[in-house]
């Protein structure tokens, strides 16, 4: 039996073992620092730290942080946005009632009576610090190979930023105030079982 095993087993299987010991050894740490929110974040914050850093002393690569920069607002937004957005259901209702139909219900309340239906991400917490912590790191590493380094004229996109940032923020806040959500619950978590 053990020189079937030999025939069976190829070149490339220690490789494979140790590929899925490391993903196991990945997965195992990931799940460790899941609840530990904060130190997350301060933790991605050091490297973006580190990367600014380097982009600074090093004074190039300024494609690389322009491209980590709409990267990590595309995140943003996403983390923003629910996941049922209601201008969507809202133009899949107005169809329906152009059509003839009755529509259906929107996703979110509009009425004092209406169910409660709790803010939904479009993007999860954990999703959005792995992704931004993962670009972050593939964004420094990029910083160490002179291909990444094009030459460009650095104040331009800090300019063309701030005026992406700006005003796809303004849309966000509009369509916040219009559907009546907060993507935030700072201070209104239900406490059960307290006397007050």
């Amino acid at each position: 039996m053990a020189s079937s095993d030999a025939e069976n087993s190829g070149p490339t299987e220690p490789l494979a073992n140790h590929i899925a010991k490391a993903r196991r050894q990945y997965q195992q740490w990931l799940d460790r620092v899941t609840p530990f929110v904060l130190y997350r974040w301060l933790g991605t914050a050091g490297l973006l730290a580190v990367f600014a850093l380097r982009i600074v002393f090093a004074q190039g690569w300024y494609i690389v942080a322009y491209a980590h920069a709409i990267y990590l607002l595309n995140l943003l937004l996403a983390f923003l946005q629910p996941k049922f957005d209601p201008s969507v259901q809202d133009d899949i209702l107005a169809d329906d009632m152009e059509e003839g139909g009755e529509g259906a219900a929107s996703p979110l309340p509009s009425q004092r009576d209406d169910e409660f239906r709790p803010f939904v991400r479009r993007l999860p917490e954990w999703q959005f610090w792995l992704s931004a912590t993962r670009a972050t790191l593939i964004a420094t590493v990029c910083t160490f190979f002179e291909m990444f380094d094009v030459p460009v004229y650095w104040p331009i996109l800090v300019v063309y930023w701030f005026v992406l940032f700006l005003l796809t923020m303004r849309r966000q806040i509009q369509h916040m105030i219009k559907y009546k959500y907060i993507p935030f619950d700072f201070g209104r978590k239900a406490r059960y079982g307290s006397s007050r």
